[in-house]
């Protein structure tokens, strides 16, 4: 089959606290990893960072507001908010009252080929 399809709210919560659900194993994906997170109001997730997978990663911010606690450093969070993280940077996300929602995409460094100017 061509493609893969799923819904994330079918797919049951795991990972610390519950708040992941795991879009990458579900589809199947080898090229590289994405999953969706949803923090309930005032709750802090875990603290990570990727270096020793050497992936970077993309977190976006799809619903709610916070802070991202980076290096040590709180830096607030709003709907529609796209991070880059380097796999050595330790970072963590803080819900607000409101929640929290954050699609994680994540890969090796160097493993994507840029075509064309886009």
């Amino acid at each position: 089959m061509g493609y893969s399809k799923i819904n994330v709210h079918d797919l049951e919560p795991g990972g610390p606290g519950g708040v992941v659900r795991f879009v990458r194993r579900e589809l199947g994906l080898l090229a590289f990893g994405i999953n969706w997170f949803e923090f309930p109001p005032n709750t802090e997730g875990h603290r990570h960072n990727e270096q020793d997978s050497g992936q970077e990663e993309v977190n976006v911010i799809v619903q709610g507001s916070g802070t991202y606690v980076i290096d040590g450093e709180e830096v607030p969070i709003r709907e529609g908010d796209v991070f880059r993280f380097d796999p050595e940077t330790t970072r963590g996300p803080k819900a607000g009252p409101g929640g929290l929602t954050v699609v994680a995409v994540g890969a090796p460094r160097g493993s994507y080929e840029p075509k064309g100017s886009f």
